[in-house]
């Protein structure tokens, strides 16, 4: 199966969604629940610590007016699918701003999970924790929601969650890879110094035609929604489950503000949104 696009749905081929056999049947179930509310209990995550180095301060910084944190939350809060909206953060000025839009913010992130290379994974998991212990909710659903992603929209809040609702267990927004840098053509060099593909085959394997290209999609980091049991599942917990449904969003809702100069991308395209363009 591939991407369900708010426009259309479209069939491509993807690796690790709903089998192509159920097709067909899980379409119709999707187009029913995107008409319709979800009726489990959906918790989002706002995840934003402090001491960005490629940007500093730049959850709080002024994105056309706004601070950055402040698209994430209102698209979010426009969306109207979660029952809680909560900020994971470190950070006492961000969570003053967070506060202020409208989000919750239960408590403050312990320092030894907001490390540069602390993972997503034990900040979800302490943010579900601490809510199940201290308050006693557990959700259904969890979606992460990076502020690095200010042009979500609502609709694609509001179509994962009935991706979900429809038999995924897990919802990731991605993009199609243009046919050019297609992972397919691909080319590693070996220890003894000659190329192979990257899944080990001669280089005259390589396909030469595009349209011979099986279409590949990277992740793109809008979109992240899973089933809470997933957290606490096993020995290897994880936000993936067996069925991870695609949802490819479009080229002009893509950016990922890591380095200063994704900012005046951000901006740019915003102003495009705002537009109409």
């Amino acid at each position: 199966m591939g991407g369900i696009r708010r426009q259309a749905c479209t069939m491509e081929k993807t690796p690790q969604s709903v089998s192509r056999k159920h097709l067909r049947q899980f379409l119709c179930i999707f187009k029913k629940h995107s008409m319709s509310k979800s009726h489990k209990k959906i918790l989002g995550i706002v995840t934003a610590r402090g001491g960005s180095k490629g940007i500093p301060g730049k959850n709080v910084k002024p994105l056309l007016g706004k601070p950055l944190i402040f698209y994430t939350i209102a698209a979010a809060q426009r969306s109207e699918v979660f029952d809680r909206l909560i900020l994971s953060t470190d950070d006492a000025d961000i969570a003053e701003v967070a506060k202020r839009y409208g989000c919750e913010v239960p408590f403050i992130r312990p320092k030894e999970l907001a490390k540069d290379n602390t993972a997503h994974l034990p900040v979800i998991r302490h943010a579900v924790e601490w809510l199940k212990e201290r308050e006693g909710y557990k959700p259904d659903y969890v979606m992460i929601l990076q502020p690095t992603s200010p042009l979500r929209q609502p609709f694609h809040i509001k179509d994962a969650v009935a991706l979900l609702d429809a038999g995924a267990d897990t919802v990731l927004s991605v993009s199609k890879i243009p046919k050019q840098f297609s992972p397919y053509k691909g080319m590693v060099i070996r220890d003894d110094g000659f190329m192979e593909l990257i899944n080990g085959d001669p280089v005259r394997n390589r396909a030469i035609r595009r349209q011979d290209l099986k279409d590949a999609y990277w992740s793109v980091g809008a979109i992240y929604l899973f089933k809470t049991d997933l957290l606490f599942e096993g020995k290897d917990p994880h936000f993936y489950g067996k069925r991870v449904a695609p949802y490819t969003i479009e080229t002009k809702y893509i950016v990922d503000i890591d380095e200063p100069e994704d900012w005046e991308v951000a901006e740019k395209a915003l102003i495009r949104l705002e537009k109409g363009v």
